[in-house]
């Protein structure tokens, strides 16, 4: 990808994602590294590929009141809504240029001059402005307008009420935000702050945990203190899920579902002479675990295994880990602001199916547990058939449990639901997360 301009290889980035299926993330990723781009064209590249992929079903709307998709050229529809989303979204970059960088993009495409419908599509789109849906239909005119599939519109108004859905539908379609997490097994947050200021990063505390930054920098894995494990890149909600284990110096733990690894570390830069196993069904993710582990300077403190978590009391034993952390698998709709293309590709029969897996999860890993540890079980959606209601079957089926409240670093009661925490994505823009702690009694004796 050398010397190709960012709105070349942002376009490339769009065809992959949706001719491929690929996440946006790492072909985001993939793309950049083998691109020569400044950090502002990288940023950029960013901005284009996010923006489209978020507003994908609006921008669809706007093509489709002027112009019927072209099957015979698929980089067309990823050029005209990549184009159209700076026009309506990016008010810094005027029209003029929109139109040039689309044509010249069009020429190196296409194939009998089709260049020129593009050329016609979005001249007629900045005639015409922006194209509403009617709001007699309230589901459909914000489904269209968010670009969120109606049946998930329907599911946050049917749940959460319909200002506390919009709030929500407004808040994904925001960037997320550049958010690390200090390794306080290498360096101070006092440390971290003081290059920061001396790089000119500018940076905010966390309102939820008081080892994450947010900092204005787009490229942390570019900086010396990632590349030396002193910070990592992790969203705060998430960092919420293994502060809540409690975790004491020699504790043993399990992370159930632990790949690629970001909780499995910060549970080892609790440890002294304890250890965490970290488990994952896909070999080939461990070593992403492993990579991590060795940059964060904790590797030797985690044991990796290849295993279904539904099956660790049978293959691991019972009684044997002080915690466990079931971080599970889960829909993903707390993410949508940073992987935008899960809300396309999920429906409600997934939400249902992957309650069954966390269920079973739970119930394979809970007689590992010794009598008085504490089982947390987390998820990055916050559907109620992933959180509350996996959590409340458990422990009908396990009377042996029972729920505490959730342990954190900076407390926090605006994120509390009764013993549980669920964070949506609009209280402080994080990403969207539920966790429960989970006590295991002493049993008869």
């Amino acid at each position: 990808m050398k010397n190709k301009s960012a709105r070349r290889i942002a376009l490339e980035t769009l065809i992959s994602v949706f001719k491929n299926k690929s996440y946006s993330n790492i072909a985001l990723n993939h793309a950049l590294k083998k691109s020569d781009l400044s950090s502002h064209d990288k940023s950029l590249v960013t901005q284009l590929v996010y923006g489209t992929i978020q507003h994908q079903i609006y921008l669809d709307y706007q093509i489709r009141a002027i112009f019927k998709e072209n099957k015979k050229a698929p980089w067309m529809r990823p050029l005209l809504m990549m184009s159209i989303y700076q026009l309506f979204f990016l008010d810094r970059v005027p029209n003029h240029a929109v139109l040039d960088e689309a044509n010249l993009l069009a020429k190196q495409y296409s194939k009998n001059n089709l260049y020129k419908v593009v050329n016609g599509v979005l001249r007629n789109v900045i005639r015409q402005g922006q194209q509403k849906p009617s709001q007699s239909n309230s589901v459909r005119y914000l489904a269209t307008m968010y670009s969120i599939p109606e049946w998930l519109v329907d599911y946050f108004i049917g749940h959460f009420g319909k200002g506390k859905a919009e709030s929500i539908l407004q808040s994904i379609n925001q960037p997320p935000q550049n958010t690390i997490r200090i390794n306080r097994k290498v360096t101070t947050k006092p440390e971290v702050c003081q290059w920061l200021n001396k790089q000119n990063i500018q940076y905010e505390e966390s309102k939820l945990s008081p080892d994450s930054l947010h900092l204005s920098y787009g490229p942390i894995n570019q900086l010396e203190l990632f590349e030396t494990g002193a910070i990592t890149i992790q969203d705060d909600s998430a960092t919420l899920a293994a502060q809540s284990l409690k975790i004491q110096p020699n504790d043993n733990v399990l992370d159930a579902c632990a790949a690629p690894g970001g909780k499995t570390i910060q549970i080892a830069e609790e440890l002294a002479s304890g250890r965490v196993t970290a488990l994952d069904i896909h070999k080939n993710k461990l070593n992403l675990i492993k990579d991590n582990a060795t940059r964060m300077q904790v590797a030797d403190l985690i044991e990796t295994k290849q295993l279904d978590a539904r099956l660790v009391s049978q293959e691991l034993g019972t009684e044997i880990y002080d915690k466990i952390l079931v971080d599970a698998p889960c829909s993903g709709l707390g993410l949508l602001r940073r992987k935008p293309e899960v809300k396309y590709t999920k429906e409600l029969s997934d939400v249902k199916k992957l309650s069954q897996i966390q269920l079973e999860i739970l119930n394979g890993v809970c007689d590992s547990l010794k009598p008085n540890g504490r089982l947390v079980y987390s998820t990055c959606t916050i559907t109620n058939e992933e959180n509350e209601q996996v959590v409340n079957s458990f422990l009908k089926q396990h009377p042996d449990f029972s729920l505490e409240k959730v342990y954190l670093k900076a407390d926090n009661e605006t994120i509390r639901s009764d013993d549980f925490v669920r964070i949506f994505p609009d209280t402080y823009q994080t990403d969207g997360f539920f966790i429960a702690s989970l006590v295991k009694s002493e049993g008869d004796k």
